[in-house]
């Protein structure tokens, strides 16, 4: 909230956020939960996901961007209170556990439900040759941010996360050339993430 309240309304033309969902999804139980591969175990990770924001932070969020992907917003439409024709599926075919098959984004965009078809279950990836190394319980992949911005985002968008996370949204905007900013309260997670965007930004500088 503090980082937000800095920006004049609409400044970034993009919001792009990965709030936690409120579910109990902080790394304590994911490692005993996927019945084909063993999840890796947060539990000595920072324990953050038993609220969701609250109303507040989504009306800071909205009055700063001028549109808004909320993933998880399923389990806190209620704090949003704004209708959405198009929702965001993301299709982790993830075969046989009891993970969800699906995660949602709410959007405040105008047009159609639209689908994202992508494996992601622990070990298991669909780029299997450029595998993510997992650093975060609710790690979302790479290719998910990019196809995010190949959709819904423009040429030199300003583009915010407030819950960097793993960095993956930083990685793909990066790699877009997009104007990126990114808040995370977590110090551990913040230094795991600038680690993993140094490297990739040498593994680039290596392939030239």
């Amino acid at each position: 909230m503090l980082g937000m309240a800095r920006y004049p309304d609409k400044w970034f033309e993009l919001a792009v956020v990965d709030v936690p969902y409120g579910i109990g999804e902080d790394g304590r139980k994911n490692h005993t939960r996927g019945c084909m591969t063993k999840s890796k175990d947060y539990s000595s990770q920072s324990k953050y996901d038993n609220s969701s924001p609250d109303k507040l932070y989504f009306t800071e969020l909205i009055r700063i961007s001028k549109n808004q992907i909320v993933w998880g917003a399923n389990h806190f439409i209620s704090k949003i209170s704004i209708d959405s024709s198009c929702w965001i599926i993301w299709d982790k075919v993830n075969g046989e556990n009891d993970f969800a098959d699906c995660e949602l984004a709410w959007t405040s965009f105008k047009t159609a439900v639209r689908k994202f078809k992508f494996r992601w279950q622990g070990m298991l990836q669909e780029n299997m040759k450029d595998k993510e190394v997992l650093i975060h319980p609710n790690h979302k992949p790479i290719a998910l941010y990019k196809w995010l911005l190949r959709n819904y985002a423009k040429p030199g968008d300003k583009i915010l996360d407030t819950h960097l996370g793993s960095g993956s949204s930083r990685i793909a905007c990066y790699d877009g050339g997009f104007d990126f900013t990114g808040f995370e309260l977590d110090k551990d997670y913040f230094d795991a993430a600038e680690l993993r965007f140094q490297n990739h930004i040498k593994q680039l500088t290596l392939a030239l």
